[in-house]
């Protein structure tokens, strides 16, 4: 028992030292602060009026109300927010440690490659994002009357973190291809791309692709279904699927991981 516990403790240490060695050098460029934050409020202002093209003359947007859909806008800013905060630099960078062949110093070091190609930095210029995304969720529940019981809450922290997992899955299995494909750039974008499909509530896109976006490409459970648990309509069933599907998005992430791992070919050899 005690040996996982001090193994959890030395992992946790270094990567408080690792962060906070990222946080100094982000630091060197206070000004991109001010830069983030116009950037994300120009960007937040610009979907919350494409939103509201929807909702002309008393329309409803696949039978969510204007506030209800400022919920899943919320979420989709933040998991946006995490994407810049701590996705793309870490990923970002295993490509480039592929192109390089500085993946294997990694390899080499007493310490889980995956936790470490996902955790090894950060970017504090993605924290605007989250704050900005997680108020204006609250501003759409707060609007909608609706008021969350303890239970309510404690359900949607839980689908929250099962999007953010999944998230995480999805960035890190189309990295992780960088092994094979090693140029995965546009792939990149074009994940991107899918992921903005999350800013607006699934019921709103035809049947067809609301199954392509809940089992192929899960993304209802990064926004839309922590939206219906923030507003009180969720059911058990979807916490529970979409706690399994965070799961079995990790542990896909896990195994082609160890996969790719397989096929790579070290610099030195």
């Amino acid at each position: 028992m005690d040996r996982p516990l001090a193994a959890m403790r030395r992992i946790i240490r270094s990567l408080l030292r690792f962060w906070s060695a990222s946080l100094a050098v982000q630091m060197e460029y206070q000004l991109n602060l001010l830069i983030e934050l116009l950037a994300v409020l120009g960007n937040l202002a610009g979907s919350v009026l494409t939103l509201s093209l929807f909702y002309d003359h008393g329309q409803r947007l696949g039978g969510w109300s204007w506030e209800a859909a400022l919920v899943v806008l919320g979420l989709y800013t933040l998991l946006d927010g995490i994407s810049s905060t701590l996705l793309q630099p870490n990923l970002g960078e295993l490509v480039k440690q592929v192109q390089n062949g500085t993946l294997d110093f990694v390899l080499l070091k007493p310490f889980d490659s995956q936790l470490w190609v996902s955790l090894r930095t950060w970017s504090p210029w993605g924290l605007p994002e989250i704050v900005m995304g997680a108020i204006l969720a609250q501003v759409g529940v707060w609007r909608s009357g609706v008021r969350p019981d303890p239970q309510s809450l404690l359900m949607a922290m839980l689908m929250v973190s099962s999007g953010v997992l999944i998230l995480y899955s999805l960035w890190f299995v189309l990295a992780a291809t960088s092994i094979w494909f090693v140029k995965i750039w546009n792939a990149t974008e074009v994940l991107r791309s899918l992921l903005g499909v999350g800013r607006y509530p699934l019921s709103a896109y035809p049947n067809s692709l609301r199954l392509l976006f809940t089992t192929l490409l899960p993304i209802a459970f990064l926004t839309t279904v922590p939206a219906e648990a923030l507003l009180g309509r969720a059911t058990p069933s979807w916490m529970l699927a979409s706690a399994a599907v965070a799961l079995l998005s990790l542990a896909g992430s896990r195994l082609i991981w160890q996969l790719a791992l397989r096929h790579y070919t070290s610099a030195s050899s």
